[in-house]
């Protein structure tokens, strides 16, 4: 998790300039609103650049709606598509890259998940499991 920013979370009924009285929420505020009710809090589209590819989006009003529930702080910094093609990402972020190199010790051939260094010996399974136990031992 080393960087990556975390969200700091706060209650529903604290959020910015959004407030809404106590035990009140953003659902309970809508549905008095679409009632004919006072609204307390409006909420307006917002169109927002998306930090990856420069395109403008809007932040609609019920996702303000949404976040403010939640009791996200931060509006979003990527448009849908990029969040989608993000979160793609990190699903499937234990793919990687392998490196096929020769056995520092049996000379055989090896497949490993990183790019050996020069100064480094670079071992199979089974020998670097030989390797590991006489270092332990």
């Amino acid at each position: 998790m080393s960087g990556q920013a975390t969200r700091r979370r706060t209650p529903a009924s604290v959020v910015g300039e959004a407030r809404f009285p106590a035990g009140r929420t953003f659902r309970k505020w809508r549905e008095k609103t679409c009632q004919g009710g006072t609204p307390e809090l409006a909420l307006e589209d917002k169109t927002i650049v998306c930090r990856d590819c420069g395109v403008e989006f809007i932040f609609t009003a019920g996702e303000q709606g949404f976040y403010l529930e939640k009791g996200l702080l931060n509006e979003p910094q990527r448009c849908p598509g990029c969040r989608t093609a993000r979160r793609r990402e990190r699903a499937a972020g234990n793919s990687r890259e392998m490196t096929t190199v020769l056995c520092a010790m049996c000379g055989g051939e090896a497949v490993v998940p990183f790019v050996p260094r020069l100064d480094r010996p670079v071992y199979c399974s089974s020998c670097f499991e030989k390797v590991r136990s006489e270092v332990a031992s």
